[in-house]
């Protein structure tokens, strides 16, 4: 087995090779937008909502931009060029890699799975995913109401940058809300049914070409371990069982996140990160799958 004689320290690093490297970018990104105000190097101006990096490159979230179109505002073109690049971005590599290698609440959500897993905290509800999209609509529709970019009043990324910012207030109330959310009503009920910001860049990296891909799956001895952490299980299925029905092995599901998280725990090697048109080997001897 991968992995077996090698020592706990250095095993435990890969089995979290992925997980240390999203938290690497998780916690860049928001220190790039932190150490301007905070220590008055301004490497990149604005939030995670709409940015300048270097006083040159436009970001603008193209789902911030749309509420502001539903709510009847006209955003100025650097707004715009923003936003494509980032709907380019994401349209290639996968939109909610924005999930789990940008956003930070996706740390605090991780924490309180962590934490819910670890003393088995029961939950009481588990919403259905679509429920997102229609929040998502709804934001859109109370947007053009009310002629207020609705989401941003009560979205906990931009709350959370707040928080850090200004110190102990509503901002943290909100961000500990959806930690409390996670850990005692729904099973990562935020991300994975609840908010909108996630939907929309589900929708955005619908046809994504960076995927994962379940490439030795015939390797697979069912330890389930994969499905224990992966933020979105549903996805695995398709492409680890597939075989048996002719189905491809790439996970194709807008679903899943590109967190990585598959790739660390598997012992078997089932999953690496390949494209949306690869194929699995296939080929892999049953006396490989059978060794301990």
């Amino acid at each position: 087995m991968t992995g077996a004689a090698a020592s706990p320290a250095r095993r435990m690093l890969a089995r979290n090779k992925w997980l240390l490297l999203r938290r690497s970018s998780q916690l860049g990104i928001l220190a790039l937008f932190l150490v301007g105000p905070l220590a008055g190097l301004w490497i990149v101006k604005g939030t995670l909502a709409s940015s300048l990096t270097l006083g040159v490159l436009p970001l603008t979230d193209p789902y911030m931009l749309l509420q502001s179109v539903f709510a009847g505002s006209l955003p100025a073109l650097t707004a715009w060029i923003g936003a494509v690049i980032m709907l380019v971005f994401y349209a290639l590599i996968g939109g909610r890699v924005y999930c789990s290698w940008v956003c930070p609440i996706n740390i605090v959500t991780d924490a309180s799975h962590w934490l819910s897993e670890r003393f088995d905290v029961p939950k009481g509800w588990q919403p259905k995913r679509t429920l997102r999209r229609w929040i998502l609509g709804m934001t859109l529709v109370v947007s053009a109401i009310t002629g207020v970019i609705v989401w941003e009043l009560v979205n906990p990324i931009t709350l959370l940058y707040r928080g850090v910012l200004y110190g102990v207030g509503l901002a943290w109330a909100a961000v500990l809300a959806v930690f409390l959310f996670d850990l005692f009503v729904s099973r990562r009920g935020w991300c994975g049914h609840l908010c909108p910001v996630g939907a929309f860049y589900a929708l955005a990296g619908w046809f994504a070409l960076l995927r994962i891909n379940a490439v030795q799956r015939t390797a697979c001895d069912d330890c389930m371990e994969c499905y224990a952490v992966c933020p979105e299980p549903h996805v695995i299925t398709p492409a680890l069982k597939g075989g048996e029905k002719g189905g491809g092995s790439v996970i194709l599901s807008s679903d899943c996140s590109n967190c990585g998280r598959c790739i660390d725990v598997c012992d078997r090697e089932v999953f690496r990160f390949s494209s949306r048109f690869a194929q699995a080997t296939d080929a892999m001897p049953q006396r490989h799958r059978n060794a301990a």
